[in-house]
């Protein structure tokens, strides 16, 4: 599944910068998600998946630094920070932080744009060397969502893809039911473990020779599921690349 409007979240606590900036993405072709604060902001990346954060530091419920740190211990979805506080050594503390470019208001919304699409460049250039992971004759390709069964094309839904990419990002490791349903379906569902289930089975269903007796999405007793590092010994296709950090 292949996402052809790009989407944005915009987080800032001032009406009128989410407004301006809003109209300006939205007429180059992105889709545009707003957040009054910081709550709204992650709650809206957990769920939405952006392909770009637009972030103010001055935030009413937490610093946009802190912001920063929570989204890189997960995402690695590129962050421009938007703000009016200046100092070098504050710029330079977020982008050690993961920022990904700094920008002082006020400034042109040209520049703004630009910045944007040179940061979404570099970040695809980047993941396009290390995006696809491979078990067996399994291969997802975590930039275009592309998922291929040897030579043909598996049609996945939205959440059939959201549990492939969330075990290929752990590739090897069993990753724990309560992770994969919060990725999923959010943190209100963490306890709906039979959903995982039967999601897991349709997409057994639609990957494995053999759903009865998976080789790729393997389960792990009491812990979760795994997407395997070596599916058949006898196939010499089994390899694995894997970004290094996962969005």
């Amino acid at each position: 599944m292949t996402r052809l409007q790009r989407a944005v979240l915009v987080i800032d606590d001032e009406p009128h910068i989410r407004r301006f900036v809003r109209a300006a993405f939205e007429q180059e072709g992105f889709s545009v998600r707003e957040a009054g604060n910081a709550a709204v902001g992650l709650n809206a990346l957990a769920h939405e998946k952006p392909d770009l954060i637009i972030l103010d530091l001055g935030l009413p419920d937490m610093h946009g630094a802190e912001v920063l740190e929570r989204v890189r211990a997960s995402s690695s979805v590129p962050i421009i920070v938007f703000s009016v506080e200046a100092d070098e050594q504050e710029k330079i503390h977020l982008l050690r932080l993961g920022a990904d470019d700094y920008v002082v208001k006020p400034c042109g919304i040209g520049e703004l744009l630009a910045r944007a699409d040179a940061t979404l460049r570099r970040y695809v250039r980047g993941a396009v060397r290390t995006s696809i992971v491979r078990a067996g004759p399994l291969s997802l390709d975590l930039v275009t969502h592309v998922v291929m069964l040897g030579t043909t094309r598996v049609r996945l839904t939205r959440k059939e893809y959201s549990l492939l990419h969330a075990l290929a990002t752990n590739v090897g490791i069993a990753v724990p039911h309560q992770q994969l349903l919060k990725e999923i379906w959010g943190e209100d569902h963490i306890e709906k473990t039979q959903y995982l289930r039967i999601l897991v089975r349709q997409t057994r269903n639609k990957i494995e020779a053999d759903p009865g007796n998976p080789k790729i999405l393997t389960t792990e007793s009491g812990v979760g599921y795994r997407l395997e590092v070596s599916v058949d010994e006898d196939d010499p296709s089994g390899e694995i690349t894997v970004p290094p950090r996962a969005h």
